[in-house]
């Protein structure tokens, strides 16, 4: 048996095994851009009419379970429905440089949000990425529960505004209020502040106590999406999507992950001090940062017979004494998994890109790229120059490895001697062999352990390259205009297989037939299965193999002088 060579058929099936547990985990079928639902001369998207948007479940719950959380478990909060003063079927519509959103008077919810910066896709620069997303019933909602909140299941409150649109236009903050009249002497506002170049925003809640009695009541905010994928996803290849679901903050488990199948089969409950409630999918998440110094019971549960799911939190009891007035902050991020800003918001929110278990090798490794990039302007020269940097320092590991393979292929004749001596006496071959690599001092096991130390970077650059907003629709050069998606003429997965072809012709023939015949065939399967791949990745992939092909070579060349 070639040692060596079942060494490195280990460590590439082990390579792929991992890479497909990461698809099957972590990915499902994508969606299609439905580029007829949009309309640039109005709100971000039509399919957003300009009254009552149609969900699977109503605002005015009946026989369906309340999307509103409960303060105390099976002893609901019940309070009249509030009776609007004028025609509740209409939206407010927010623009700023970042955001083109929508949000209903009825609760005052985030119904529709949509991000300019990130286009839907390269050839529609006008039509912005949409986050949340009714069509998926994903919304962004807060309110008031408890002895004097203005939410229960019975119903929601409907607030009144100045205008129905609002632009940031050239001021540096926007601050929109939703007022809801005095209820028994108290006025409560819901203020929004949208600054400039931010997707954070604040929900803040403004209670003035007019009555004789105290005030009392509990804030919560929840992300409500359904279980489907989503009608605009970003394609990585395969037709599949990474990680769709919740997140949250643990104590000891800054990042845990909330799946629809987990929530579905028990609902979550926590109890934390600050954190955060995330939604995530591909490139983009929305999460709720509650007040870090105040204890929250977060909670995650999909509502009985509706494909509707909800990761939310709820605070304590505030109170609000008689005449005074009090406000309470929350905080709602929506847009890109930038991991700076994210990790500047809360404590593990920036571990919402998923670097997999070597998130701490796929971490300095990015942070390395986006160094380089800030010098060459270019993801595509980025990516090369990280793939040149981390191939010199693994230099040594791949020195020793292609040192072994030279000798082992210098042995190639003997070996085919005692193949042709003993026959199919494969006991006797065997020992003959081994006899042969210590009488040489050649180590059949030196060509794939130093291999095989290199795996883990690979897996790491793979996530790395993956899981970054920031290689989202980034040109390299010429017919490559986008590096997170498949290269279109597939001449990038071509020359990978050209190249590692290349790279099994300087390496040495495994005396078996079969292995031979499955090494040959290894460049082909190879070149087919990156042919989906990110142009990034499969760009990474053939300059790493370019690099082995030269260091190879000279490793050989110096054996040969040494000779």
């Amino acid at each position: 048996m070639d040692i060596q060579r079942i060494f490195i058929l280990i460590g590439l099936a082990v390579t792929s095994y991992l890479l497909i547990l990461a698809w099957n985990e972590d990915y499902k079928p994508g969606g299609n851009i439905d580029r007829g639902s949009f309309q640039t001369d109005k709100p971000a998207f039509d399919i957003i009419p300009q009254g009552r948007i149609e969900t699977k479940d109503t605002y005015l719950q009946s026989e369906t379970e309340s999307a509103v959380p409960a303060l105390e478990e099976n002893n609901p909060v019940v309070i009249p429905v509030q009776k609007p003063s004028f025609d509740i079927n209409t939206l407010v519509h927010i623009r700023t440089d970042v955001f083109d959103i929508q949000i209903d008077r009825l609760g005052g919810d985030i119904v529709s949000g949509a991000l300019p910066k990130y286009p839907a896709a390269l050839d529609t620069p006008d039509i912005p990425f949409v986050l949340l997303d009714p069509r998926n019933t994903y919304t962004a909602q807060s309110g008031l529960i408890g002895r004097d909140g203005t939410d229960a299941a019975k119903g929601r409150p409907v607030f009144e505004t100045l205008s129905s649109t609002y632009d940031l236009g050239e001021k540096d903050e926007l601050v929109v209020d939703f007022i809801l009249p005095s209820l028994h002497g108290v006025k409560i506002t819901k203020r929004f502040i949208f600054r400039r170049s931010d997707y954070l925003l604040d929900v803040e809640y403004i209670v003035e106590n007019y009555s004789n009695s105290d005030w009392q009541a509990s804030l919560y905010a929840q992300i409500k999406r359904d279980g489907q994928d989503a009608v605009i996803s970003d394609s990585v290849g395969m037709g599949m999507q990474p990680y769709t679901g919740g997140a949250t903050f643990q104590d000891g488990s800054p990042y845990t992950k909330l799946s629809f199948d987990d929530v579905e089969e028990e609902v979550y409950k926590e109890q934390v001090d600050g954190g955060y409630m995330a939604l995530v999918q591909h490139y983009f998440v929305s999460a709720w940062i509650p007040d870090e110094s105040l204890s929250h019971r977060y909670q995650a549960r999909k509502l009985k017979n509706q494909d509707v799911y909800l990761f939310g939190l709820t605070g304590p009891t505030w109170h609000v004494r008689a005449g005074e007035s009090d406000r309470l902050i929350t905080q709602f991020y929506m847009g890109p998994k930038d991991q700076v800003r994210l990790e500047e918001i809360s404590e593990g929110l920036n571990l919402t890109v998923d670097y997999g278990f070597l998130w701490w090798l796929a971490q300095p490794l990015f942070a390395l790229l986006t160094f380089i990039h800030g010098y060459v302007n270019n993801w595509g020269i980025a990516i090369i120059c990280l793939t040149i940097i981390v191939k010199s320092l693994l230099y040594p590991l791949s020195a020793a490895s292609f040192r072994s393979m030279a000798k082992m292929r210098k042995l190639q004749p003997e070996m085919a001697r005692l193949k042709e001596r003993f026959g199919d006496d494969k006991q006797k071959f065997s020992q003959a062999m081994m006899e042969l690599y210590k009488k040489e001092g050649a180590n059949p096991l030196g060509g794939c352990l130093p291999m095989l130390a290199q795996m883990p970077v690979f897996l790491a650059l793979y996530w790395a390259l993956m899981e970054s907003v920031e290689l989202r629709q980034a040109p390299f050069f010429l017919w490559i205009h986008d590096l997170s998606a498949m290269d279109p003429y597939f001449v990038l997965p071509i020359l990978m297989g050209i190249s590692m072809y290349l790279t099994q012709m300087m390496q040495p023939e495994p005396p078996d037939p079969i292995q031979a015949k499955v090494f040959k065939l290894m460049p082909i399967m190879f070149t087919f299965f990156f042919l989906w791949f990110p142009s990034g990745l499969v760009l990474y992939w053939l300059i790493n193999n370019i690099l082995s092909i030269l260091q190879q070579t000279y490793v050989i060349r110096q054996l040969e002088k040494a000779d």
